[in-house]
């Protein structure tokens, strides 16, 4: 079965306040098992408009990936992001 994937890319707007999703996000992360691949650090900006912070997460499958992200857990910690960050979050599908 193939991986599924989290691409986020984010621009903080507050660093104290997005440690505050950081600490809420990790219990869907660890209930649903995700695996990060990229987090934060050095970037290119290669092609297109770029954010500060570029984010891979694996997971077991786009279905488990999917049932994070809905999750309630995680929805709690999307409240808290958005007040503090912008960007966006795909859910993509390994081969």
């Amino acid at each position: 079965m193939p991986k599924g994937y989290w691409i986020a890319r984010v621009d903080v707007r507050d660093a104290e306040g997005y440690k505050a999703y950081v600490e809420a996000s990790k219990l869907a992360f660890d209930r649903f098992g995700a695996k990060f691949l990229a987090r934060g650090g050095q970037h290119e900006k290669a092609e297109g408009q770029g954010r500060g912070r570029n984010v891979i997460i694996e997971f077991e499958s786009l279905q488990v990936a999917h049932d994070c992200y809905h999750s309630p857990e995680y929805q709690r910690a999307v409240a808290i992001r958005q007040k503090v960050a912008d960007g966006e979050i795909v859910l993509v599908e390994g081969v």
